[in-house]
């Protein structure tokens, strides 16, 4: 979700995720979550407090070098509930960039859902995430996460979300969200996988045979319906509503 802003080098300051680390440094030493913080610029986590070798029971090792690691949160989430948790993210994705910029970066997103601790044995967690900092255009870019045993250990294969907004304490469920129909024709849709393909109007007019105007106006309806600016914006806002793979 994150990762489709394209943020720059020149709209981010790593001297203040310099700071930060220092206070969350600080922070997991009294804290009773485990802390992490994905860099979404450079596409990876940049941080994870020592917490989750002492609640979840993971390589302590690993977790100290988890810029090197990868993954290495994710592979221990329940495989059913992390294909729960990409869909829900694709759908709160949608609902937060129909948003205006400004507001954005507003939202927590809290999840309930399982991981598996060093016994091999799934436990229920609660995960929250949000904007740690944006970059100089508003654009997210750090984003925090604190994730802790739930007290309520249930016995469900659901994934549970709810949405915080920050500002006014508002609370809802992601499933109460209406995905944004969009009908384009299939005309329409065709010129929008070959822009996907890289294909210019001049390109597109000849492989479809109809002239290089009549490709520029369906481009221009495309990012009329699509509220989009340019193309790679049509090509990702295409991805989000499931139109394109």
């Amino acid at each position: 979700m994150w990762a489709r802003q394209h943020l720059s080098i020149h709209d981010i300051d790593y001297a203040v995720w310099e700071r930060d680390k220092a206070m969350l440094h600080q922070t997991a030493k009294v804290s009773q979550s485990c802390t992490f913080v994905v860099d979404v610029y450079k596409s990876k986590y940049v941080y994870a407090s020592s917490n989750f070798a002492d609640l979840l029971g993971y390589d302590a090792n690993k977790i100290a070098t988890l810029e090197r690691q990868g993954d290495y949160l994710e592979s221990r989430f329940h495989p059913d509930d992390f294909d729960q948790l990409v869909d829900l993210q694709i759908k709160l994705g949608q609902f937060i960039y129909s948003l205006p910029l400004e507001q954005r970066n507003d939202y927590c997103n809290i999840y309930s859902f399982r991981v598996r601790n060093t016994k091999q044995q799934y436990v229920r967690v609660t995960n929250r995430l949000q904007v740690l900092e944006q970059g100089l255009s508003g654009k997210a870019w750090l984003i925090l996460g604190n994730m802790s045993i739930s007290p309520d250990q249930k016995n469900s294969e659901h994934v549970d979300c709810t949405v915080l907004n920050l500002r006014n304490g508002e609370l809802f469920s992601p499933t109460l969200l209406s995905s944004p129909t969009i009908h384009l024709t299939e005309r329409e849709t065709e010129i929008l996988h070959l822009i996907q393909k890289g294909l210019l109007s001049k390109e597109i007019a000849n492989k479809l045979q109809i002239s290089i105007h009549t490709v520029n106006i369906h481009r221009q309806n495309l990012l009329h319906k699509l509220e989009v600016q340019n193309s790679i914006e049509a090509i990702n806002k295409g991805i989000e509503l499931g139109l394109l793979k």
